[in-house]
């Protein structure tokens, strides 16, 4: 079993909900904001990219992707851009800006401290007394 498979069994067994859909719900900021700042991606991208990287863990749909991506923008987080592709079709690609490069960091210092405390619950080490 991996680290998130048991950390999203424990959840399900203390709070009777489905984890995923709130472990999701709380970290998409940080999972879009992080792939944006690799490089310039547009929706299709984005799902195929966070359900590959995440070996099927995490799957956003339309309803759910597009609403946190309008979010980010309007905080200033990101910016849209619409591109034209050489068919002659548009496509519009996101791009994380400074605000949110400085959102991303102290949102990955966070997220850092809160795995490194549930792997000290999980993984207990012997304390020397």
């Amino acid at each position: 079993m991996s680290y998130i498979e048991a950390l999203s069994s424990v959840l399900d067994e203390v709070t009777g909900v489905e984890p995923r859909r709130d472990l999701l719900k709380s970290s998409s900021n940080s999972l879009l904001l992080s792939l944006l700042e690799q490089q310039p991606m547009y929706g299709y991208i984005i799902v195929k990219e966070l359900e590959e990287r995440s070996q099927g863990y995490f799957k956003f749909k339309e309803g759910t992707l597009y609403p946190a991506l309008h979010r980010l923008e309007k905080s200033g987080l990101i910016t849209g851009k619409w591109r034209m592709l050489p068919n002659g079709r548009q496509r519009r690609y996101y791009y994380i800006t400074a605000k949110g490069k400085a959102k991303l960091a102290a949102e990955k210092t966070q997220w850092q401290d809160f795995l490194e405390a549930v792997r000290l619950i999980f993984e207990p080490r012997l304390l020397s007394t």
